[in-house]
């Protein structure tokens, strides 16, 4: 009587299963996400600079932030663009992914603390995104989140094989 070794045949079943991607193309997706999440903070830091004033403004209608708002209005173009740059430099890429994760964290965390706090919902990020409903918001930064982790995790990849 014949016996079939089922834990092996499982292994090597899902190990073909794994989706693998060659080092360029490894390179190619965290260059494409890079310039995604550069390009959206580029594009709402030349927003709130273009009208400082209005961004300024809706700061300080936010209770939670109000007294800060002045130095906010500034820091907050300042990092999406240093972040921007740090995606833009292949050596410094997986720093910008993480600069751009934890700056979107905290800026969905703003916007869940806004929700729940305040009573007026004023929305100041930028050019477009100012369209979205809060909802949207959360699912835009999530992906975009999710994205910048993907890039991290194929920037890890790359380093090791070197």
């Amino acid at each position: 009587m014949r016996t079939t070794n089922f834990n092996c045949m499982e292994t090597t079943a899902s190990s073909k299963l794994k989706f693998q991607l060659s080092q360029p193309a490894k390179a190619a997706t965290a260059a494409v996400i890079s310039w995604m999440c550069m390009a959206l903070f580029l594009y709402t830091a030349y927003a709130k600079i273009e009208d400082h004033q209005r961004f300024l403004g809706g700061l300080q209608n936010v209770h939670l932030i109000g007294g800060m708002a002045w130095p906010i209005s500034f820091l907050v173009p300042i990092v999406e663009i240093l972040v921007a740059v740090l995606l833009l430099i292949p050596k410094a890429r997986r720093a910008g992914f993480y600069g751009f994760i934890t700056t979107m964290l905290l800026f969905t965390g703003y916007i869940i603390s806004v929700l729940i706090w305040e009573k007026h919902l004023p929305c100041h990020c930028g050019g477009a995104v100012e369209k979205l409903s809060w909802t949207q918001h959360i699912l835009f930064n999530a992906a975009f989140i999710l994205l910048a982790i993907v890039g991290v995790r194929l920037t890890i990849s790359l380093k090791s094989k070197l």
